[in-house]
């Protein structure tokens, strides 16, 4: 097999595979409670305090009012909480609970065991060429279809 077809091979099991294995590693029984976007939700808003539903929706590419259906299933489960800003009132802020904190806790382990897996045995050139690669594919997507 050339390499372009071993790429595209890899890359479509990839695209095809992730979520499912993501979801497999990441909504264990104690966080049977929510889905895998829901952990990405959690990672987006952060261990840090409150951020305010813009960032966050920017941050996962989504609209505020498809955020805020997120956050009130996250917030009635206890992941999340709401509080208003101290310095502008009309501004709400999300927040994790100790409950949110450690799911993000549970999703960052998953991520820093496949970061691991990604490069275990590379030498430093082959993990600057990886992150050139993918970093050229991250490239790609943003700027699709636009050229």
């Amino acid at each position: 097999m050339n390499p372009y077809d071993t790429f595209n091979d890899v890359l479509v099991k990839l695209f095809r595979d992730i979520m499912d294995i993501e979801e497999k590693a990441i909504i264990t029984e104690e966080f049977k409670d929510i889905t895998n976007n829901d952990m990405h939700v959690i990672e987006a808003i952060g261990i840090n305090g409150g951020r305010n539903m813009t960032s966050v929706a920017k941050d996962l590419s989504v609209t505020v009012g498809t955020l805020t259906i997120a956050i009130n299933n996250l917030v009635k489960k206890a992941y999340v909480e709401r509080v208003r800003s101290e310095k502008d009132r009309r501004v709400v802020l999300v927040s994790l609970t100790d409950k949110g904190r450690k799911a993000f806790e549970h999703h960052k382990h998953f991520h820093q065991e496949m970061i691991e897996a990604l490069v275990d045995g590379l030498a430093v050139e082959e993990t600057e060429a990886l992150v050139k690669a993918l970093t050229n594919l991250v490239s790609f997507f943003r700027n699709y279809p636009a050229k």
